[in-house]
């Protein structure tokens, strides 16, 4: 091997995904004697530069930092014979598309390619076909675009209720460990500070987090120090720890074959697993988008199903919907829609009259009032010129 040259290049997306393809090669090939090296950003590059000097055979590597050990001369990509894109769609997408093409123009061209992905987008694969000359496409998947033995839910929820009902989730569901996806960075961040007040701990990874702090994240996580991991999408990618029981969706994904990816991290192994995704009214047209790609309704039930009756979190797994407000039930059951409609008018009008009045509950809520409350009110009805009572105090001062 010629120095600082390599003969099979690896790009990831994020540092973690890198640092497991190297342990796979290192695993997988330790009787063939490969040499392989890791070339990631967050870490010193004086290492990474000493240990490409004598070349080696094999090179995982994040985007950015293999462009810088270009530009310092610390690697030549002259030699390369097989490039290899983990996770291609997210590779080719708008993120990584100019660094990628800038690797791309400093390798030979006589080379072969491989991506690999669990879903490819019809624009990525436009834009593969564009790198590549006659592709072959090997396809080794289930029916279906999302594994059978994943169990996955909707809850329909108010956006500001969001992190109370992932809170109640964690507590009440039998989770092993928990891996909660936010859009945003920031939104990761609020995610893990809201699960610790709840009593919830948690920990957060993504690109705003050093790499000492991801790592620390990551390993308790796999050791089940830390049973809730909190991530963005990218980071999420390198994310290969077995016995992740259950998926939180905390907010659902712009692109529906990012919701393939983030569950398929539960699942693994002939093991079963649950997705749940938290949808409020502005994500209806996600969820559509994503129910269109898998081919699959999946089971909604409502947040105020589950609030007003606690008992129907066991149950609530297969439901499509739940009835909704208590007093809307109350007052339909007054009424036998089998009847004539005549009297199912007679019933509707008798219901309302057994409701109180306006001023009658006004009535009852004065006699009910506290002594502070009372004296509150007295004073509105002394105060001069209908001042409120807020001002009244300044008025007799």
């Amino acid at each position: 091997m010629e120095s600082r040259c390599c003969r099979v290049l690896v790009l990831a997306p994020t540092r973690e995904l890198s640092g497991q393809i190297l342990d796979s090669f290192r695993a997988y090939g330790r009787h063939l004697r490969i040499s392989a090296a890791l070339a990631i950003g967050g870490v010193p590059m004086g290492g990474q530069v000493r240990t490409l000097l004598n070349g080696v055979d094999v090179l995982a590597a994040t985007p950015g930092r293999l462009l810088d050990l270009v530009k310092s001369n610390a690697v030549r990509l002259g030699e390369v014979e097989f490039l290899v894109l983990d996770e291609a769609d997210r590779m080719l997408d708008m993120g990584f598309i100019d660094d990628i093409r800038k690797i791309v123009a400093k390798l030979p061209a006589r080379r072969q390619t491989l991506l690999f992905s669990a879903t490819m987008p019809h624009a990525i694969v436009e834009l593969a076909r564009a790198m590549l000359r006659d592709p072959v496409k090997l396809a080794a998947t289930a029916t279906g675009p999302t594994v059978a033995r994943i169990e996955q839910r909707i809850v329909r929820v108010e956006r500001a209720a969001k992190t109370a009902m992932l809170a109640d989730i964690l507590k009440r569901e039998t989770i092993d460990r928990a891996l909660v996806f936010t859009r945003t960075k920031h939104g990761a961040d609020r995610v893990v500070r809201s699960l610790g007040k709840a009593g919830i701990a948690a920990q957060a990874i993504h690109g705003n987090k050093s790499q000492n702090q991801r790592s620390r994240a990551l390993a308790g996580f796999r050791k089940g120090e830390v049973r809730t991991l909190v991530a963005t999408d990218i980071a999420a990618r390198g994310i290969d720890v077995d016995g992740i029981s259950h998926v939180v969706n905390f907010e659902l994904p712009n692109v529906p074959e990012t919701y393939v990816h983030r569950i398929g991290r539960t699942a693994r192994v002939g093991a079963k697993g649950v997705a749940i995704s938290l949808c409020d009214a502005e994500e209806a047209a996600l969820l559509r988008d994503i129910e269109k790609l898998i081919r699959l309704s999946i089971p909604t039930t409502d947040h105020s199903c589950l609030k007003h009756d606690p008992e129907k979190w066991v149950p609530f797994f297969g439901k499509r919907s739940c009835a909704g407000n208590e007093a809307e039930q109350e007052d339909d059951s007054r009424i036998n829609h089998s009847a004539p409609a005549r009297q199912r008018r007679q019933s509707a009008k008798e219901s309302r009259s057994m409701r109180p009045h306006a001023h009658a509950l006004a009535r009852q809520r004065h006699r009910e009032a506290t002594p502070r409350q009372q004296d509150r009110h007295e004073q509105q009805r002394n105060a001069p010129g209908g001042l409120p009572a807020f001002l009244l105090r300044n008025v007799r001062a």
